[in-house]
């Protein structure tokens, strides 16, 4: 006999727009005794932020981890740099500052 297929669903990420506090389902809320798994929607009534204490409907969702920040419509635009996730766009701006800042120092070696 064949196993079921598992299913594993990508948990979205909300982020409280009263401080910036962003939910994680994957880690849950230490501070509440909230485990690690928890969507957002199963979170009891009485769920506050742990940072200010706003309420759920403060909170907006945006999207799960590891995934290009954005509006999906948007997303074909520009020179491909709009499909990066926020990591790759992080490599790819400091990379670039530091290797500028590599070929500004190596000036100093011409004579």
């Amino acid at each position: 006999m064949s196993e079921p297929a598992v299913e594993t669903t990508v948990l979205d990420r909300y982020e409280c727009r009263a401080c910036g506090y962003v939910y994680e389902p994957e880690k849950g809320d230490d501070t509440h005794d909230i485990p690690s798994g928890t969507s957002f929607a199963e979170l009891p009534i009485n769920w506050r932020c742990p940072v200010c204490a706003a309420k759920t409907t403060a909170f907006a969702n945006i999207g799960p981890a590891g995934t290009a920040s954005g509006f999906k419509e948007n997303l074909g635009y520009g020179l491909g740099v709009n499909n990066l996730t926020p990591t790759q766009k992080n490599i790819l701006i400091f990379g670039a500052l530091a290797l500028g800042f590599l070929f500004f120092i190596s000036l100093y070696g011409l004579q």
